[in-house]
């Protein structure tokens, strides 16, 4: 990991890691096992592995009783959007003004100028482009892309507009006849797409080569997993998540429903991937490997 600086570091983290969510995880299993008791059920063998997944998705029904069709009508895509750029506003004071007379490629684009005040005038920071819905032929899943990359070693004499930022974001949603309703994972991917499309936007290096997403791996994320989490926000989702219909305002009692439900099995996901990091960290630390060299006894 270049961001820790030394293996050491990389597994010190990690340990940490592990020993708190391993804790979690055996809370878990206890309330699963206590669930049990209550249904007047019992497993043979006791609880096994396999077992886990079935019985985390009956007790997350039975306990939290989310249902994510009772949110998404509190979120369309103009809604998540505006809070995405309500949140990069208040964050970073980038104002987004829509370029409708701009022609992009696609009739469903949106463009926009992305501006900041320098204390005496707003200054063009960047050109965004917002990709959102599924169209026969489009790439599938959701990234971001630049199509021009800032940097300031422009050629003498040149517009200083070859060096700003062209960005876009780019979602696959399914574009209704109406208001386009996003279920909580998609508002958290425009959200997490909008974190990266941040790292170009307000990227300020000299060469190309070194702007922007052109950074150490283990960095790329940091932005976009950053931003993501500001959905989740009360303060967020109050403002911004309201009803396509009647304007009203997402019910505190569905969004402390949606962050209990959100948080629960999290010591087993944390688990399962931290024990692969390990892994994957012991396995790179090994100083070669011999031809009899065995993966599975390894693991």
């Amino acid at each position: 990991s270049s961001c820790s600086q030394t293996p050491e570091n990389a597994m010190k983290l990690m340990k940490d890691v592990w020993s708190k969510a391993k804790d979690a995880a055996d809370r878990e299993r206890k309330a699963m096992e206590e669930f049990l008791v209550e249904k007047g059920e019992s497993l043979e063998g006791g609880f096994q592995p396999w077992d886990w997944r079935y019985y985390a998705e009956q007790v997350r029904q039975a306990k939290y009783d989310f249902d994510e069709s009772e949110l998404k009508p509190y979120l369309s895509l103009n809604a998540v959007t505006n809070a995405a750029f309500d949140v990069s506003n208040k964050l970073f004071g980038l104002k987004y003004v829509k370029r409708s007379d701009i022609v992009a490629y696609h009739p469903d684009v949106d463009v926009y100028e992305v501006r900041r005040s320098n204390g005496e005038e707003d200054e063009l920071v960047a050109i965004f482009l917002h990709d959102n819905y599924a169209r026969p032929h489009k790439s599938s899943g959701a990234w971001m892309s630049e199509y021009r990359t800032q940097k300031k070693n422009l050629i003498p004499g040149s517009d200083s507009i070859n060096g700003i930022p062209i960005v876009s974001n780019n979602n696959n949603f399914a574009k209704a006849s109406g208001s386009t309703l996003l279920s909580f994972d998609d508002g958290v991917t425009l959200f997490h797409e909008f974190g990266h499309g941040h790292h170009g936007m307000l990227s300020d290096a000299t060469y190309e080569y070194l702007a922007s997403t052109s950074v150490l791996r283990d960095f790329v994320e940091l932005p976009s997993q950053l931003m993501e989490h500001w959905l989740s926000e009360p303060v967020v989702l109050k403002k911004h998540a309201k009803h396509y219909k009647t304007g009203e305002s997402v019910p505190d009692v569905l969004v402390d429903r949606l962050k209990a439900a959100s948080l629960f099995n999290e010591g087993f996901a944390t688990v399962e991937y931290t024990a692969c990091a390990l892994l994957d960290m012991a396995l790179h630390s090994l100083p070669e490997y011999g031809e009899d060299f065995d993966l599975g006894k390894f693991e």
